[in-house]
């Protein structure tokens, strides 16, 4: 039996699988492929696992990827925004990092764990 074979009728490959012959299928690629980034990865890992149905709903209707693009170019802005509108609030300034560095630092990067779960919760675990 050959390992593959072709339906002219409905245009389809199969493949030998066992004693069956199985449709070659795939999904097209999506137009305008984007990069994903790093919240858009953890968006995509919370969908597969706690909302499968809209996952596989953007999947096969080929959404994915932009929709995972938008999610990280939209945290990615807010983290920024967050982080820049935390630090003028907190006076957490360039004097205050030429005056001491290490203080700027340690409040860098409290403000910014704040910002991530803000982010987190409202646009990634969401």
């Amino acid at each position: 039996m050959d390992k593959y074979i072709y339906d002219e009728s409905n245009g389809l490959w199969y493949e030998l699988q066992g004693d069956y012959y199985i449709p070659c299928l795939t999904l097209p690629a999506e137009k305008g492929h984007k990069p994903i980034g790093l919240w858009g990865q953890r968006h995509k890992h919370y969908l597969q696992e706690h909302k499968r149905a809209v996952y596989t709903t953007l999947l096969t209707s080929r959404k994915l990827n932009c929709y995972l693009a938008d999610i990280d170019e939209q945290a990615t802005k807010m983290m920024f925004r967050l982080v820049e509108q935390m630090a003028d609030k907190e006076g957490v300034t360039e004097q205050l990092k030429a005056e001491s560095m290490i203080l700027w630092i340690g409040r860098m990067n409290e403000i910014q764990a704040r910002a991530r779960e803000i982010v987190y919760s409202e646009l990634i675990y969401n």
